[in-house]
């Protein structure tokens, strides 16, 4: 196909199927356990300019112990996939882990507002960007789990979003009408927080799924952390519940509220509290400083982090307001 016009941005992975179906036709298939620590997955898995995609949705069911645990072990020069990233997002920017960024849906934190010094971080010059929508982003997963170089989508064109993003225009042999096409995305490292995984990463998911199906399919390597493991008898007991298959997992990490503090549907509400305290402490250089040396490099993990803003009694609380509004819901 003829390329019509193109956009300015760059392509931070590469969208050859073919190397990509070649490193996962190596990739083990063996059912083996793959149980480990935040800390251990990170170590092993997370290597300094790596791109990185983070399931979930927003604030809702994101891994946000292994952000932590990324920032703490000060990662550098990351690829990310803004795709709805808002918490996860502001925390990666605390520690400038990233230096190229895939937007779509960045800096805001949704109806709490803006954090202050994410936008400063990508004001500063020191992050690469291109632009995309959040569908765009969502499709290019989509044509990597296909296992093809590209997807072609109709919702960029005649935009400047379109301009700088490293999308093509090109005409369909077909029918002749045009289409933009975006480039397949193969991450390096996918991080998702799911419900319940047995040893091996077979997962189950309740409520919004997002594009994690295609996030983990696409992605070389996959860090699952959970909720709860449960034996793989239950798996097998009800096999067309698991959404993300062992075959795909690198490393399961069973951490207990590791979305905090954001949401967990089903388990946990998100702690509106202390997400207004990191938009309120970003204000302050010195006072952020100590926030972030208090919560995430002055702790050793997810727990003592949890421990340090209210311990299980605050998760007891959070808990009780989610079962409240499922009901409500229901």
């Amino acid at each position: 196909m003829d390329v019509i016009e193109q956009g300015v941005g760059r392509i931070f992975t590469d969208p050859d199927a073919d190397k990509a179906r070649e490193f996962f036709r190596h990739k083990s298939r063996a059912l083996v356990s793959k149980l480990t620590t935040v800390k251990e997955a990170v170590e092993k898995l997370v290597k300094d300019g790596d791109y990185l995609s983070i399931g979930g949705f927003g604030a809702n069911r994101v891994a946000m112990s292994c952000v932590h645990e990324i920032v703490r072990q000060k990662k550098k020069n990351l690829g990310l996939a803004g795709h709805t990233a808002t918490h996860d997002f502001q925390v990666l920017a605390a520690g400038e882990c990233f230096n190229k960024c895939d937007v779509a849906y960045i800096v805001g934190l949704e109806a709490r507002g803006l954090s202050a010094n994410a936008r400063k971080y990508m004001e500063s010059g020191k992050v690469e960007v291109t632009e995309w929508t959040n569908y765009t982003l969502a499709a290019r997963y989509k044509a990597a789990t296909a296992g093809v170089s590209f997807h072609p989508i109709r919702n960029l064109m005649g935009t400047d979003t379109f301009k700088y993003s490293g999308a093509k225009m090109a005409k369909c042999p077909f029918t002749g009408t045009n289409y933009a096409l975006v480039p397949a995305l193969y991450s390096d490292v996918a991080i998702i927080h799911v419900h319940e995984a047995d040893v091996y990463g077979n997962c189950r998911v309740r409520g919004i799924l997002m594009s994690d199906y295609d996030v983990a399919r696409s992605s070389k390597k996959v860090i699952i952390t959970c909720e709860r493991i449960i034996p793989t008898d239950e798996i097998r007991r009800d096999p067309t519940s698991t959404f993300i298959p062992y075959w795909c997992v690198d490393a399961v990490c069973e951490v207990p509220y590791g979305s905090y503090p954001g949401n967990m549907y089903g388990e946990y509400f998100s702690d509106e509290d202390h997400l207004r305290e990191w938009l309120k402490v970003e204000q302050d250089p010195e006072e952020f400083k100590a926030f972030l040396d208090r919560n995430i490099y002055g702790v050793k993990d997810h727990f003592e982090y949890i421990e340090r803003n209210g311990g299980i009694a605050k998760m007891l609380k959070l808990r009780q307001k989610e079962w409240l509004l499922v009901g409500a819901r229901a």
